[in-house]
């Protein structure tokens, strides 16, 4: 069996109803959302948390980070940009000069005579 990385792997949800109700059909739903949000790369969970957010109205973004495990702010984001329209970006997940710092730093050497 193939493990997902630690960052990837669905999480137990947050919300009350799971807690109490874990075998519920509402449960089963917040476990294909985790699902679904777990396959995706970065920007495109966070566009689905955003379109899932906004199509349950009120209470959605905080609704969502509490089933995705993603930050209020980063749920915000996703429906923000949804509804901006911003176009897609150019095979790019992040911008460029974002995420971690390079490991290694290549050290150039003068090679003289």
């Amino acid at each position: 069996m193939v493990q997902q990385p630690l960052a990837h792997r669905p999480q137990v949800c947050a919300c009350l109803a799971c807690r109490r109700h874990p075998h519920s059909s509402l449960a089963r739903e917040h476990r294909r959302i985790k699902r679904l949000l777990a396959s995706a790369d970065e920007r495109l969970r966070r566009l689905l948390a955003g379109f899932l957010a906004h199509q349950r109205g009120r209470g959605g973004i905080t609704l969502l980070a509490q089933i995705s495990g993603l930050d209020r702010n980063t749920v915000a984001r996703g429906r923000r940009e949804l509804l901006q329209g911003q176009p897609p970006a150019a095979r790019r997940v992040r911008r460029p000069g974002a995420g971690r710092p390079r490991a290694e730093k290549k050290v150039l050497t003068c090679s003289g005579s």
